[in-house]
């Protein structure tokens, strides 16, 4: 995944954007960088590495080092951002938040010249400056915009600094990640995350639909194209990623994670399953409202088990090896013994991806006398790797737990009944719920509905991508 965060106004544009970068740090681990427009020293830009250093840290040096009153920052988990473009339409920033499956075709269609595409990272296509070049294809931003979402199979949202100091944001053509616009009396700002613009004394003014491409200046906010009809924003924005106090379309992420626990607690009562848990609890961090939502609706009291230490391992992917990420994850847990020995124990969790360090958790719980370990996923089991947004760090669609477990109970034919493996009223669906049971020492197991997850977000169904539970665009 990725964000960011943009400002144009009539004073200094480094410190909001320097903030409102660092509150995407959520939404990725590897790459950030900041972009800074001044009329005398032009376009500045800067990119660190924050797989172990937070974004905050690598950039304190920002305020000494850049000046200007429009300035863009990304937080990236691909491409470092932004770059620096040279191009027929000037010189200009960009950032770009979405992933791009298509890049080779695009690149011998489009873009090759001598047989060559220089553009790599790491060894791979950089997307961003891939982007760019679509865009440098047409006579202006707006048409090269809309031509590159048009080309792209994938996802882009865009945020671009030109040198002229104004921004220009497009939303992505299906929506599926959010784009905010803000203004105080100084100018206006660009945000994934709405909560950032509100924290920096910006009030919503916008989000963008589908499709829509804004030009912001201090003073005026152009629609250079209008938004489409068709939406599909992401259902896990609300589940997992999105960050508690931030709102989409209009949702609340807190409170939908609240209905959702709810709605999984109605369901256990009615099918009179997990009734007499001692304790409910959520895996941290981002389980933990959708098991307050869970107790609420069961009536059985909150409690954490264990607390995860943040203090100097705020990540448990920090370190580069496998082997020291594992070890982190575990040291970061820390048991509150009187609230697990001999205790019927019900934690619910965001999702079940691969489901390695869940098992981890459970054997821990178990390890420090836990009774019985009962997990709820306030997801539908997840089938499919994301193709739109990469949430998952899954690399192929057989590391995906669910999707596995159907291969070994009834090989690749077992793949042709996916909808009857989500429903655990179907013999298929009881199977692999207890095949998981197994893999993982569950006591039991069960998943929101898709039904569930749709109700708990509140949107038309239709508006929604569910494609990681169902395959379905």
């Amino acid at each position: 995944m990725g964000g960011f965060f943009g400002v144009v106004s009539k004073k200094s544009a480094v410190s909001d954007v320097f903030f409102g970068t660092d509150y995407h740090s959520h939404l990725g681990t590897r790459r950030a960088g900041m972009a800074v427009y001044d009329n005398e020293l032009g376009l500045q830009r800067e990119i660190h590495n924050i797989q172990n250093s937070p974004f905050r840290t690598k950039f304190d040096d920002v305020f000494d080092e850049m000046q200007g009153t429009s300035a863009i920052g990304c937080i990236s988990d691909y491409d470092p951002q932004p770059l620096l473009i040279c191009s027929n339409l000037g010189t200009y920033a960009i950032c770009v938040i979405g992933i791009v499956n298509n890049s080779e075709e695009l690149i011998k269609k489009y873009l090759c010249l001598n047989g060559h595409f220089n553009a790599m990272t790491a060894g791979r296509i950089n997307s961003t400056e891939l982007v760019a070049a679509l865009i440098n294809q047409k006579t202006s931003f707006c048409e090269g915009i809309k031509f590159a979402q048009e080309e792209i199979e994938g996802t882009a949202s865009i945020l671009i600094l030109k040198d002229d100091g104004s921004l220009i944001a497009a939303r992505d053509k299906l929506g599926r990640i959010p784009v905010h616009i803000g203004k105080n009396e100084d100018g206006h700002c660009v945000s994934f995350e709405s909560f950032a613009c509100f924290k920096l004394g910006y009030d919503l003014i916008k989000e963008l639909g589908p499709a829509e491409i804004v030009e912001l200046t201090p003073d005026t906010l152009t629609v250079l194209s209008n938004a489409g009809k068709k939406m599909k924003i992401c259902s896990f924005l609300w589940s997992y990623y999105g960050y508690p106090t931030s709102s989409y379309e209009g949702v609340n992420v807190e409170l939908m994670r609240y209905r959702n626990g709810q709605i999984i607690a109605e369901q256990d009562r009615k099918n009179g399953v997990a009734q007499d848990i001692d304790y409910v609890g959520g895996v941290p961090d981002s389980g933990t409202p959708h098991a307050i939502g869970y107790s609420g609706g069961s009536g059985k009291p909150f409690a954490r088990a264990f607390i995860k230490y943040t203090p100097t391992w705020a990540r448990s992917f920090t370190p580069t090896h496998q082997a020291e990420r594992e070890r982190v994850a575990k040291m970061k847990q820390i048991p509150v013994h009187d609230l697990i020995k001999d205790k019927k124990l019900l934690f619910v969790d965001d999702s079940i991806v691969r489901g390695t360090q869940l098992k981890e958790t459970v054997d821990f719980l178990y390890e420090n006398g836990a009774k019985e370990v009962h997990m709820r996923s306030a997801c539908p089991p997840i089938m499919f790797g994301c193709k739109y947004l990469c949430f998952s760090r899954a690399t192929n669609d057989m590391e995906l737990i669910a999707r596995r477990t159907i291969v070994e109970l009834e090989g690749e034919k077992g793949l042709e009944y996916i909808d009857e493996y989500i429903d655990s009223t179907t013999e298929r669906g009881k199977a692999l719920r207890t095949a998981i049971c197994k893999k993982l020492n569950f006591a039991s197991l069960e998943f929101q509905s898709l039904e569930g997850i749709i109700r708990a977000i509140g949107i038309d169904k239709e508006n929604l991508c569910t494609y990681c539970w169902n395959g379905k665009e």
